[in-house]
């Protein structure tokens, strides 16, 4: 299970589809495919679905800013409008940075814990036991 999570991962950091690991996620800067091209998984799932995207776009800015700022302050010295200077752009342009990562992580999560429908279908099994 672990190395399944690391192999979704993976593909997560190089942008491709969590399912199949072949299929490109944006094919414009802040455009995303509909579904993957290569195993047809629908990308965005319902309206809103990438509010998580969000969430972990704002964690990922703040898991650097906040220590950061704290770090440059006990050994850099800087006063608080150099500081400001620094970290207001960097909370600015990072977000914008980060934000295929930030839905391609979130797709992955979420395939991970709700995967959708399977790569391959099933078929039925005969009810007759044979």
């Amino acid at each position: 299970m672990a190395s399944r999570l690391g192999q979704m991962l993976g593909y997560g950091v190089r942008l491709k589809c969590p399912r199949c690991g072949v299929g490109a996620l944006f094919h414009k800067p802040f455009r995303m495919h509909t579904e993957c091209r290569n195993c047809a998984l629908k990308f965005e799932r319902e309206q809103g679905y990438f509010i998580g995207a969000m969430y972990i776009n704002y964690a990922a800015t703040v898991a650097i800013a906040v220590p950061g700022f704290f770090l440059l302050d006990a050994f850099a010295g800087l006063t608080i409008n150099q500081q400001l200077a620094l970290w207001v752009p960097f909370a600015i342009v990072f977000p914008l940075a980060f934000f295929h990562h930030a839905r391609s992580l979130w797709l992955v999560f979420d395939h991970f814990f709700n995967p959708a429908q399977p790569l391959y279908p099933v078929p039925p099994k005969n009810s007759a036991g044979g």
